[in-house]
């Protein structure tokens, strides 16, 4: 086995790891940093969102070659499960409605989920907030996130409709302060010709992705699994790390490892290197989604027509006309994502034109509690298709969770009746646990090492000198709202206390 020397080795390429590579990168440059992804790269730059990619063919085989093991080495092997394109599902057979949460998925590419994710950042708000870390800490954190995101809500100030919406959804929901219905903060740039530039984690990683501002101290390599972390002592020493397009293992030493694969795999990790606290893969939890869509009144509509028409052409690559925000409050326990779509989900007749940004998708994600016994389960005896632990979710709501969702339904259903007219005659329905894509708490942070955490506030475990976890899975509040920029923002924390520590 071979052996290399670097200060620090980042494992994932998504935005959690993409934020500690930049942080490090500005706040101790000296510093060699390794990163490897198990899946492919799909674009040069390395990360970029496959909706900036323009030809559809291209879109196409990226979010392919996203999709895992097995469509990735058989192209011409069936998508394994319904599912978003780019993710491919945890369990993608017969048993999967059987399971704690059928709908669980994952990406597998440079860029993880910010590769295909749809760009959405709040801030969270009320107990969404982490207790134990202080307030200017964290507000400060997520004004870096914000940065390194390229997150505003101005992109879309223009569309059409957006403004009515909003009017209509005020009536429906008297939110004042920081409750207010807002345009939804999006990490996306809009550029002075109205073409839309999403961020993907190229963004992320500004001058990293550029290989010519990488030097000696920056490198990426895709299609590379990491086995292991290795330990000597409670302090880590290096990782493990296998070539996936020839099967060689090699051996990397490094003082600090940041295990960033995903809220699945990143605890998954743990358990092959023997790290393995109570918490590890436990308080899983999910944000129940349920939708519905509806129709701006005619009269609406026709009034604004023309102004339509300039939104439209205005959009450039955007697939919806604006994204309206209605925040999480702990009295209404869940957060709405309005968005203005540029066609119908639902298919009408021919003669029946989309006006866009007429038709409004609904999603409204719920808070859950959080529960010890909702947990990711790993068996070392049995493996998945990298070879790693196989894994299996025990997932189930509490009846607290069940009236919560209740009342999701009876929101939306408030929402779009103010709106317009439904689509359809479903009501609000809700989807298959884990549709959310916004697994959270399976190595949740915490104040003290009690057994209810697995790192503390900088993010390292407790215990491990040198071991720190990333991305959604280090959140350990109950949230409704997009979790990225929460994410980004605990990396930017643990990436100032390894610079700190290594200097």
């Amino acid at each position: 086995m071979k052996t290399h020397e670097y200060d620090v080795v980042i494992v994932g390429s998504g935005p959690a790891g993409a934020a500690y590579a930049r942080t490090l990168h500005e706040e101790a440059p000296q510093l060699r940093v390794l990163m490897v992804e198990a899946g492919p790269s799909l674009s040069k730059p390395p990360g970029l969102h496959v909706k900036n990619l323009p030809d559809p063919q291209a879109r196409a085989a990226a979010q392919l070659a996203s999709q895992g093991p097995v469509t990735s080495l058989s192209p011409e092997s069936p998508v394994p499960g319904p599912g978003r394109p780019g993710t491919f599902l945890l369990r993608p057979d017969e048993l999967a409605p059987l399971a704690g949460m059928p709908a669980a998925a994952m990406s597998s590419n440079v860029g993880g989920m910010g590769a295909h994710w749809t760009c959405a950042c709040p801030r969270p708000g009320a107990s969404e907030r982490i207790s134990f870390l202080d307030d200017g800490t964290l507000d400060a954190a997520l004004g870096e996130a914000e940065r390194l995101l390229s997150v505003t809500s101005e992109a879309f100030a223009d569309a059409p409709f957006s403004g009515d919406v909003r009017e209509r959804l005020e009536h429906a929901f008297h939110r004042t302060g920081a409750a207010a219905i807002q345009p939804m903060p999006l990490a996306v740039r809009k550029h002075p010709d109205g073409t839309i530039t999403w961020s993907g984690t190229d963004v992320v990683m500004g001058p990293l992705a550029e290989p010519t501002t990488r030097g000696d101290f920056f490198e990426l390599r895709d299609q590379t699994l990491c086995q292991r972390v290795m330990l000597d002592a409670g302090h880590v020493t290096g990782v493990e790390l296998k070539d996936l397009a020839t099967g060689t293992v090699t051996k990397v030493h490094a003082p600090a490892v940041v295990v960033a694969a995903d809220a699945l795999r990143t605890p998954q990790l743990l358990f092959a290197s023997g790290v393995r606290p109570r918490a590890l893969g436990r308080y899983l939890n999910d944000q129940p989604q349920v939708i519905s869509a509806v129709r701006l009144p005619a009269d609406v509509v026709q009034s604004r027509d023309g102004e339509a028409g300039a939104g439209e052409a205005t959009a450039g690559a955007a697939v919806h006309s604006g994204v309206s925000w209605v925040p999480y409050t702990d009295e209404e326990p869940f957060h709405g994502q309005v968005m203005q779509l540029d066609a119908s989900p639902v298919p009408l007749a021919e003669d029946d034109p989309v006006v866009p940004g007429s038709v409004i998708g609904l999603g409204w994600f719920c808070a859950t509690e959080t529960v010890e016994e909702n947990r990711v389960e790993f068996d070392d005896t049995s493996l998945d298709h990298y070879g790693m632990p196989r894994m299996t979710i025990n997932y189930n709501l509490t009846w607290k969770d069940l009236r919560v969702i209740e009342q999701a339904k009876e929101a939306v259903t408030r929402a779009g009746k103010v709106l317009g007219t439904f689509l359809d005659d479903r009501p609000p329905f809700l989807l298959p646990a884990g549709s959310s894509l916004h697994y959270q708490g399976s190595v949740r942070m915490g104040q003290y090492d009690d057994g209810r955490s697995v790192c503390g506030p900088d993010s390292q475990v407790w215990g491990t000198e040198g071991l720190y976890v990333a991305g959604n899975g280090v959140i350990p509040t109950s949230t409704a709202c997009n979790p990225t920029l929460t994410s980004v923002a605990l990396a930017v924390i643990g990436a100032r206390a390894i610079a700190r520590s290594m200097k």
